[in-house]
């Protein structure tokens, strides 16, 4: 790392920083915080956070130690240094200085957020985002998607989740009391519409949210800038930092204003009144900077039957009396609110207004007094709880309950039937099934009493083989008293036959080697539409014999993309590869518990290579024979994989399975299609969504474990001690590096390290860097002007320099 650490230090040693100031009070004091979790998640609002020129910063969770890389070899810690050096170049042009890293490990693509929760740690990652929010005392934090959607990366949902627990833990003094004083964030926001827009600058006005009682603000990106460029270039120009990631060769923003379009925010809470009708950067700002007094409004509880009261409590901060209004037909008295007896299931707001002029809102949902609902996917169920339980209720049915079935197959899908409302229910309970599925005929359920739930379960079949899978198809579960949505997904299943012999691995497909008819794996899930059947199209082809799985993928592509190294075989979705992935069991929640094979058909060693990404243990494949055929438009790969080398036993009726090619038509190490069998957005981190194999005529040894083994996540990370550029921002904001507590405080002077406690300094130097072991007293350490980031014996840092 020294040759990227001298880069990153350029002149700071030679022109010397500014003394060390002990114990220092913090300097930062912000009006605007983005939560995120790599570098690069803030730059779609970058033009945004340059037009409200306001102090601003940046929390990045991780330092993206696990994305590619397409400038050079670089990878985890050194990977890490570059790509917050990128992350500062480009916030740099909206006027952003500080970057807050959170030291967490970017592990791999996943789209779960438990498993990103078990690699970074709830308590310790939320007490470092507390600290960093009451040490910089931000109006409004934007922050990005908390819910499990399909393709939402898993660290994206859980540093929004962070950022949503943080808002209220940081104005409580019971939590984390070490982390500073509280501090009251005024307002919240995810960043994104969910909905349609338009382009130009009506579109801060003209949009329409799938929720009609979300709260968005548009801020249009085509006003005028620094040296005249529209905010749109501006922030064009700062995305093309994050070269790494391939995006040096962004195209140009548009040159016409018509053609621009807004950055939206969802406002999620707000403790100050706020406008509506007030647009733009106005709106967004409204009561939050400069900061005005507080407003709230609560409902007792958030889910309403038709005919129920519900209380409404209003706290202000400046005395005033209290108006309510309600939507049409509903009553109010005093701070109740009836909602009618005909009122239709859905949101609402409820007005709150001052007589000072200042309004907020509360919101509930009206839902029949008998509610069926889908059984949900583990993490969806997960993000529900966390909703209601971390006080976001209105957030929990962000996410459409989806089950997938098998093309032609069947599934048990079980429902859960609760009485909502405050009197007893019985009746029935059926499902309304799109075209293409049966199963749904009506079941009763007995008498429940207020609050009670019962369970029942429905065999829906596949009748149409025909659907495709990347689609949702919507229906209805319907009881005596209303209806909720759900939908169903058709995922592509196949038998897996056995070969009358072991296939010979040549690349080529032998006489009986593969039974069965080639797995169509041209469907396109990300990326770039394939001009045509001669860019981008392909068959695969499996089998089994003994205690191995074979599989023959043969790929159209006319145009080669970089051929990279052996040493460099990995992160493949920078040039042309092929990745088998496989869930063992059928029934794995991410991919921490499947095993992925990654082949590069081609390096520029000559031969292909192999390697598992992002499963179980990624790395190394112990036991696989690869071997590929390139031609002229194309390739063909073959593999053996011993079965005994997956994460646990396989279920020949479930085995999951997928087949995916990641095609590039560049020299610059990005990629631009991806296709393959089952095709989703994020479908190689989503092992739910996966196809569905039989292993014809096969069974595990006997005594192979079932369970998968401890899986082994990527964890090393860059801390934030032995990143310069972070530790010249902590001298300059006195602030600890990477948002741990302080420890005693240190400082250098002629040549030696001054410190009260034991500890290690990363000390930075004219001729690198040096690993010293520090002692109480002092420590003498390399010649020259040196930086020095310090973790004390207790886990706190601090930063020097002299």
């Amino acid at each position: 790392m020294r040759a990227l650490v001298a880069a990153v230090l350029g002149t700071a040693l030679v022109a010397g920083l500014a003394p060390p100031v002990a114990a220092a009070e913090p300097r930062a004091d912000l009006d605007v915080l983005f939560v995120g979790a790599h570098p690069d998640d803030e730059a779609s609002t970058l033009s945004t956070i340059g037009q409200l020129g306001l102090e601003s910063g940046v929390v990045t969770v991780t330092r993206g130690e696990g994305g590619g890389n397409a400038v050079g070899p670089e990878e985890g810690p050194e990977l890490g240094l570059l790509r917050e050096a990128e992350e500062r170049k480009a916030v740099g042009r909206a006027g952003v200085t500080d970057v807050f890293n959170l030291d967490r490990a970017d592990f791999y693509y996943t789209v779960s957020s438990p498993l990103t929760e078990q690699a970074w740690g709830h308590e310790s990652t939320l007490e470092k985002l507390v600290r960093v929010v009451r040490q910089t005392r931000p109006e409004i934090v934007f922050t990005m998607d908390p819910a499990p959607s399909p393709g939402n990366h898993g660290n994206h949902q859980y540093a929004a989740r962070l950022a949503f627990e943080a808002y209220t833990a940081a104005a409580d003094p019971s939590r984390f009391p070490g982390a500073g004083k509280p501090w009251a964030v005024a307002k919240l926001f995810t960043t994104g519409l969910g909905g349609s827009g338009t382009t130009g600058p009506d579109c801060v006005s003209a949009f329409t949210p799938d929720e009609p009682t979300d709260r968005v603000w548009g801020v249009w990106a085509g006003k005028t800038g620094p040296d005249g460029k529209t905010w749109a270039q501006i922030e064009r120009e700062a995305q093309r930092e994050y070269a790494s990631q391939g995006w040096a060769g962004f195209p140009d923003a548009p040159a016409d204003p018509a053609k621009i379009a807004c950055d939206y925010f969802t406002q999620v809470a707000s403790r100050v009144p706020y406008q509506q009708e007030l647009r733009g950067i106005d709106g967004l700002l409204a009561g939050a900077v400069p900061m005005g007094p507080t407003l709230t409004a609560t409902a007792d509880r958030y889910r309403v039957t038709p005919g129920e009261r519900v209380r409404i409590d209003v706290r202000s901060s400046e005395p005033g009396e209290v108006e309510l209004t309600a939507p049409e037909g509903w009553t109010v008295r005093d701070r109740t609110v009836t909602v009618p007896a005909d009122a239709e299931p859905g949101k609402a707001r409820i007005g709150a207004a001052l007589s000072t002029g200042d309004r907020t809102e509360a919101i509930v949902e009206v839902v029949p007094p008998v509610v069926a609902t889908q059984e949900p996917l583990p993490q969806v169920a997960q993000y529900q709880a966390w909703a209601r339980e971390t006080g976001f209720p209105d957030r929990a049915g962000d996410v459409l309950p989806v089950l997938t079935v098998p093309s032609g197959g069947t599934r048990d899908i079980t429902v859960t039937v609760r009485n909502e409302s405050p009197v007893p229910r019985q009746g029935v309970v059926s499902l309304a099934l799109p075209a293409g599925f049966s199963g749904g005929e009506e079941q009763a359920y007995p008498e429940l009493a207020p609050g009670a739930t019962h369970q029942v379960k429905f065999g829906v079949r596949n009748t149409d083989a025909s659907l495709p899978s990347g689609k949702d198809f919507p229906y209805q579960l319907v009881t005596s008293s209303g209806t909720t949505a759900a939908a169903l997904e058709v995922v592509p299943a196949t038998v897996i036959p056995r070969a009358a012999s072991a296939p010979a691995i040549d690349g080529t497909a032998g006489e009986g080697e593969y039974p069965a008819d080639a797995l169509d794996i041209s469907a396109r899930w990300e990326g770039d539409d394939c001009e045509s059947a001669a860019d981008c199209s392909g068959g695969a082809r499996l089998s089994w014999h003994d205690d191995t799985l074979y599989a023959l993928v043969d790929v159209t592509d006319d145009v080669a993309g970089t051929k990279l190294p052996t040493a460099d075989c990995k992160r493949h979705w920078r040039t042309d590869a092929v990745e088998l992935t496989f869930d063992p069991r059928g029934k794995s929640e991410n991919t921490s518990s499947t095993y992925k094979l990654a082949v590069l058909p081609s390096t520029s060693d000559g031969g292909p290579c192999a390697f598992r990404d992002a499963d179980n243990a990624q790395g190394p494949a112990p036991g696989v024979r690869v071997a590929a055929q390139p031609r002229e438009g194309g390739y063909t790969v073959e593999v053996a994989i011993p079965m005994e080398q997956l994460p646990g036993a396989v279920d020949p009726a479930s085995l999951g399975l997928n087949v995916l090619v990641y095609d590039s038509d560049t020299q610059d190490k990005t990629g631009q299609t991806r296709i393959g069998w089952s095709t989703w957005g994020g479908v190689q981190g989503d092992p739910y969504r996966w196809g569905r194999a039989t292993v014809d005529g096969y069974q595990p040894p006997p005594g192979r474990p079932v369970e998968p083994p401890e899986p082994v996540l990527p964890l090393e990370v860059l801390a934030s001690v032995d990143s310069p550029q972070t530790l010249e921002q902590s001298l300059r904001l006195g602030l600890p590096p990477g948002a741990a507590a302080a420890s005693r405080p240190i400082h250098v002077r002629d040549g030696w390290l001054y410190s009260a406690e034991r500890g290690t300094a990363s000390v930075f130097a004219p001729d690198g860097r040096h690993v010293v072991d520090v002692v109480p007293g002092r420590t003498r350490l390399p010649a020259g002007p040196v930086l020095v980031g310090f973790t004390g014996s207790r886990g706190g840092t601090a930063a020097a320099a002299g």
